[in-house]
């Protein structure tokens, strides 16, 4: 198939799958569902690519909400990453709705040229961004193995490319101390709250000495039941990110003494376990970037280049540490508004989302298409994968 061939198929297969992929989106902004509890959101997606003779797996890698649908036999694997996890309280404040659904719409019209490209279509499942990384627990069981090159579009305020995002690792902490009445017999307590004021403040005041772009945030996700009580245990949740993952190790050692510093002035016990697995940060391949942006540019649109610069942060940078990746963002008026806060989530059926939901799925077929089509893109890839199966799987 000539190149022109291929792209009348794929924008012609979104043309025809448009109403039901502007479905899926309204579907999965109606019934937001926050990790690991995405199991209508999964089967809204599953449901779909199997009506258009996808081969589908539900709950892969012992995950039950996440899923891999495949279609084409060629032995180039395109694979697309469809998010479809909501922020508790606030729904798809990140758009989620959005790149899921884009995905599947790239994953059903490059399908309609994968005989005639040699291509094998597959549409990943990945639970859990927001919080424990479902891409970094697919990547450990192997989904993304024979995946050649990996896709996907994010909601925006605006369309841009080559971004990287932040590493990030998240713990949970507990004190635990000992109860008394905080009037009677204060001294007979050991006050957990106090452990986590004391790890609060030096967090605070360590800030300071953080190098650019380290952040660190967290809530107290308990700090006592009853004011008259000392409180035995406390528990929070600490987040710290970094420019990339070394500098996040080296953060975290900072970090973690404070809250040592906690347990130390309060005789509390400390117990630190870590939530979910780090997310690395993102690098977005050159080349792919550029056939996205030309892609998007046939339908109107202009991406800022923003290499060189950091968004929040993502499990799609473990997957691009190993196979070449892009994570551009897909633009909508959301009226001033970004992501993670409920007057973003406002704009997620909007007529401009709707319109992203079309388009990030044409420009991200209309990439693989030309990766498909170009001899050294398609060697390029394909070599990646004979690589990383000579040296392990891709975790």
């Amino acid at each position: 198939m000539h190149t022109a061939d291929a792209h009348s198929t794929v924008t012609e297969a979104v043309r025809s799958w448009s109403e039901r992929l502007v479905a899926l989106s309204h579907g999965l902004h109606d019934e937001p569902e926050t990790a690991l509890r995405e199991h209508r959101s999964a089967a809204k997606i599953a449901d779909l690519l199997e009506s258009a003779d996808f081969a589908v797996t539900r709950g892969v890698a012992d995950l039950p909400t996440a899923l891999v649908a495949t279609h084409g036999t060629g032995d180039l694997v395109i694979g697309f990453c469809a998010e479809y996890d909501a922020l508790p309280g606030i729904g798809h404040a990140c758009g989620h709705n959005v790149n899921g659904a884009a995905a599947v719409g790239a994953a059903l019209a490059l399908a309609a040229a994968a005989d005639t490209l040699g291509l094998t279509v597959k549409l990943i499942g990945t639970p859990a961004e927001e919080d424990i990384g479902g891409k970094v627990l697919l990547l450990d069981a192997g989904v993304f193995d024979d995946v050649a090159a990996a896709m996907m579009v994010h909601a925006a305020p605006d369309d841009s490319v080559g971004a990287s995002s932040l590493a990030i690792g998240a713990w949970d902490i507990t004190y635990r101390g000992k109860p008394s009445h905080a009037a009677l017999a204060p001294w007979e307590g050991v006050n957990a709250l106090d452990a986590m004021t004391v790890a609060h403040t030096a967090v605070g005041l360590l800030r300071q000495q953080l190098p650019p772009g380290v952040i660190v945030h967290g809530i107290v996700t308990d700090g006592g039941q009853a004011a008259n009580v000392i409180p035995a245990r406390t528990r929070a949740r600490c987040e710290v990110r970094a420019p990339n993952v070394e500098q996040l190790a080296q953060a975290w050692r900072r970090v973690c003494a404070c809250f040592e510093a906690g347990a130390l002035a309060s005789g509390a016990e400390l117990e630190l376990r870590r939530h979910g697995r780090d997310f690395a940060d993102l690098h977005q391949d050159p080349d792919m970037t550029e056939a996205y942006v030309g892609a998007l540019g046939e339908l109107g649109r202009t991406a800022t280049s923003r290499h060189g610069e950091t968004m929040a942060s993502t499990d799609m940078g473990n997957v691009s540490q190993l196979i070449p990746t892009i994570h551009p963002t897909i633009g909508y008026d959301t009226g001033g508004a970004t992501q993670h806060t409920p007057e973003f989530t406002a704009y997620g059926k909007s007529p401009g989302a709707d319109r992203a939901v079309l388009d990030g799925a044409t420009a991200l077929a209309l990439t693989g298409a030309a990766l498909a089509t170009s001899p050294a893109q398609r060697s390029r890839l394909l070599d990646g994968v004979r690589k990383r199966r000579r040296s392990g799987p891709a975790r």
